[in-house]
């Protein structure tokens, strides 16, 4: 088979890596992996490069990205597009004239200021201008509603069929073998965890598969017996003929996006091309071809345009750039787009399948291109992924993740596609969903619900007089006095939460000891006791924190957070069958449900129900015993994530209702009541509980997330990551988390704000929030090593506003454990 023409036969029956799929994603992961120096990397494709979605793609680039890790895959991609030509000799028709986000409502403006204190500690250029500045970069703009602009220099688009093109240039260049039209007709894996790859051409023998293949993914992963939650959807453009304002003009002019109108314009030659997202209940699904696949032979093709499905977003456009009223319109392209149910890919390696992975589900492939091809290979190359994109992991989504679901929510996504992004957002089609906890019932109608993992869980409960429902805000809303009452609540009395959503696996067997000190870094409880441990990669960074239980000899329990739960699982399964161990690992997040009970009076409701000892001598902190409470069957731990007395209680998923009754009846006395996540979060930063996904990721080392209780470097086992954190310590930490104080008004810190000192950035929050028990708020924060020391003045800009913050010595508030453990210390004393 030639790599360059008509596929006759295989040049080799083996490789390295096999790409399915010849759009611009797959074909920048073979440049990028060749570049790397990786042998026998393969791509496949099953007509013509950039068949499917990319060849009729409008092409946009932009640095601008709500989320804080994808701003990095934006700046690679465009970094990687400014030099691509000179390194490859192939023309990718790239143009920056910049863009600009148009604010019209102070909710837009809010939300500007939100997103510019995200992007000060980035490297990307962005910037907040005013009215004056956006007629300047974009001068056909009607100035009537633009009341400020983010602008972003260096954004604009390029030419999807040149990128491509460019990209196998380079990727042949380096030596990957690109064959087409190759398609894949079975996916077959070995006893050794390889694949064997069948086309109509030969077999292909690949030590990993990545499925690239845009809205083919299905029937790819299919092949491999899973169904990806992605979807087409029907995604419209309309290019003008020339607009004579616009060829007048001396220089392109800068891409715009109307946000309150909901689409996107920029310069196409002498004339305009917009592009607009339609609401939900008129954006057309593709839904046909969930049900009865991608129709053969479907590659360069487009839908038949509505024009009249869009026609609102036109108006709107003509009114906000006067000149198109009067453009002639030369062609409407109307194509499939590739959506997951929250509008992110789904990049990486999959779990329960060995060295299959994933990239795919990308509604914006062309910006996402270059920057996710570089973090999957840099990945593959190093054996961990070169930074924290767990939001794009595509084991965020379970079996629960079903059709109806997955089409609820890509609706609901490409309608929600240019909403206001308030913090603590929440979106609700497609919900619930089948993972529902025992107590849900009783408690949807009485609590203000998060989505978490495909889980109900409730964030913050009603009263009679509370104001109900969501309303989200920039600044503090209607869950503050509540989320205070609940604080309050397990502070002085007892509080009831449904920590369901918790991931929980068993791993039990000949070798599990074995298997869980080589992936943890802390010492194995003992039998019947429980601590936190940390997985960390191989250069030191943190993977996953887990609650450990040794249940019996051999038998362990682990907990981790529900945004987590494939994803450690994939690590642990991973390394067990790498590693020959002789294990059993099984996820059970389904069958048990879990209710937290904390707070001063926790232990005598608890004792009401059941004839263990749970007196501190009886039942001690991080203790783990097996008890009947009602009469039911419970696995109790003495732990708290408030840092209040407590216990977690696991349980059969149909016992959950009767245990929680059994406590709300047993604690009426107490003053027992209910509480939800948004006050188990200020508790916990109260008491200087570090979060996963927050002070601890794939881009940190715990050394510099004060993590070293939890590390054992001394233990005889040669766990992962603990050369290079042996290293890390001998040179010394360059920055550290802190614990801040801050003076603010109506707003509190959420995490990812900028940190600044003398007029310079010098760092970045990780969590926030207020602090009911001392009237202030609360944050983390990574702070060069220099500024450090408790009593340092530092600044944390909220909504534009630099808001005056200090190291404080943490905790503020101390634990439960600690404080009963200084009573006695001091008792001692006196006797």
């Amino acid at each position: 088979m030639s790599p360059n023409g008509p596929l006759l036969r295989l040049s080799s029956d083996t490789a390295d890596t096999v790409i399915v799929g010849g759009g611009c994603v797959g074909v920048s992961l073979a440049y990028h992996l060749a570049k790397a120096g990786r042998k026998d990397v393969v791509l496949l494709e099953k007509t013509e490069l950039t068949a499917g979605s990319t060849w009729h793609a409008a092409g946009l680039t932009t640095y601008y990205h709500p989320g804080i890790n994808l701003k990095k895959v934006h700046y690679d991609s465009i970094k990687l597009y400014e030099r691509l030509e000179a390194e490859t000799g192939q023309a990718v028709g790239f143009h920056q004239p910049g863009s600009v986000r148009i604010a019209s409502t102070a909710a837009r403006v809010d939300e500007m200021r939100y997103q510019m204190t995200r992007t000060h500690w980035h490297v990307t250029p962005q910037y907040m201008i005013g009215p004056e500045k956006v007629q300047e970069i974009f001068p056909l703009i009607n100035m009537d509603k633009v009341l400020a602009g983010l602008y972003t220099p260096g954004d604009g688009h390029i030419d999807p069929y040149s990128l491509t093109m460019a990209l196998a240039a380079g990727a042949r260049m380096y030596g990957a073998q690109i064959y087409n039209p190759a398609p894949v007709t079975g996916l077959e894996p070995t006893a050794d965890g390889r694949w064997d790859v069948q086309t109509p051409h030969g077999t292909i023998r690949a030590n990993r598969i990545v499925n690239a293949s845009g809205f083919w993914a299905r029937e790819v992963g299919k092949m491999v017996g899973y169904e990806h939650p992605t979807i087409p959807v029907h995604h419209q453009y309309v290019v003008t003929a020339t607009v004579p304002e616009v060829k007048a003009l001396k220089k392109e002019l800068a891409v715009i996006r109307d946000l309150e109108g909901s689409y996107y314009l920029r310069q196409e030659r002498d004339g305009l091309l917009f592009g607009p997202y339609e609401k939900m209940e008129k954006m057309v699904l593709q839904d046909s071809w969930v049900r009865d696949g991608v129709p053969p032979g479907f590659g360069k093709e487009l839908f038949e345009s509505d024009l009249d499905r869009i026609m609102e977003h036109v108006e709107m456009a003509m009114e906000m750039v006067p000149v198109l009223k009067k453009a002639d319109i030369i062609n409407i392209v109307s194509g499939p787009i590739t959506y997951t149910p929250d509008l992110l890919p789904m990049v990486g390696p999959f779990q329960a399948v060995r060295n299959y992975w994933t990239a795919i589900g990308f509604g914006y492939g062309v910006i996402h291109a270059g920057g996710i091809g570089k973090f999957l290979s840099d990945w593959i190359m190093n054996g961990e992924p070169p930074y924290d994109l767990i939001e794009c992991d595509p084991n965020r989504y379970g079996k629960w993740a079903d059709v109806p679901f997955m089409c609820a929510k890509a609706r609901e996504s490409y309608g929600f596609n240019n909403v206001v992004g308030y913090p603590k957002e929440e979106r609700f089609a497609g919900r619930p969903t089948v993972r529902t906890s025992g107590v849900y019932q009783l408690l949807r109608d009485r609590a203000s619900m998060g989505f978490h993992a495909g889980w109900e869980q409730p964030h913050w409960f009603y009263k009679p007089g509370d104001d109900k429902g969501y309303e989200p805000s920039f600044r503090r809303t209607n869950w503050f006095g509540p989320v205070g009452r609940e604080c309050q609540l397990v502070m002085e009395r007892v509080g009831v939460i449904d920590l369901t959503p918790f991931g929980k696996f068993m791993v039990k067997g000949k070798d599990s000891h074995k298997l869980l000190d080589r992936l943890f870094a802390n010492n194995m409880p003992k039998v019947g006791l429980t601590n936190i441990s940390h997985m960390l990669t191989p250069n030191g960074r943190v993977y996953a924190e887990v609650t450990i239980t040794q249940l019996a000899p051999g038998e362990f329990l682990l907990i981790t957070g529900s945004g987590s739960e494939l994803h450690d699982l994939r690590w642990i399964e991973t390394e067990a069958a790498e590693g020959g161990y002789e294990v059993d690992v099984t996820n059970v997040t389904d069958d048990i449900g879990v209710l937290g009970i904390a707070g001063p009076n926790s232990r005598k409701v608890l004792q009401k129900l059941t004839d263990e000892d749970m007196s501190d001598a009886g039942f001690k902190f991080l203790h783990c015993k097996s008890i009947k409470l009602a009469g039911l069957p419970v696995r109790a731990i003495r732990i708290s994530y408030t840092g209040e007395l407590g216990w977690e209680l696991y349980m059969d998923q149909k016992n959950m209702a009767a245990v929680y009754q059994a406590m709300m009846e047993a604690g009426k006395d107490e003053g027992i009541d209910n509480f939800g996540t948004y006050a188990m979060s200020s508790l916990r930063l109260e008491k200087g509980f570090r979060g996963w996904g927050a002070e601890m990721n794939c881009d940190t080392n715990p050394l510099e997330a004060g993590l070293d209780y939890f590390i054992k470097l001394n233990k005889p086992a040669d766990f992962i990551g603990k050369a290079a954190l042996q290293e890390i310590k001998a040179k010394g930490l360059k920055r550290k988390l802190s614990y801040l104080s801050l003076d603010t008004d109506d707003i509190d810190p959420e995490g990812n704000e900028t940190i600044w000192h003398n007029g310079k950035v010098v760092g970045n929050t990780t969590s926030g929030a207020y602090s009911y028990s001392s009237q202030q708020s609360l944050a983390f924060a990574y702070l060069p090593m220099e500024l450090c020391s408790v009593g340092q003045k530092v600044e944390v800009e909220l909504l534009g506003r630099k808001y005056p913050a200090m190291v404080i010595q943490e905790p503020l508030v101390l634990t439960e454990p600690t404080r009963t453990r200084l009573q006695k210390k001091e008792k001692s004393k006196n006797i």
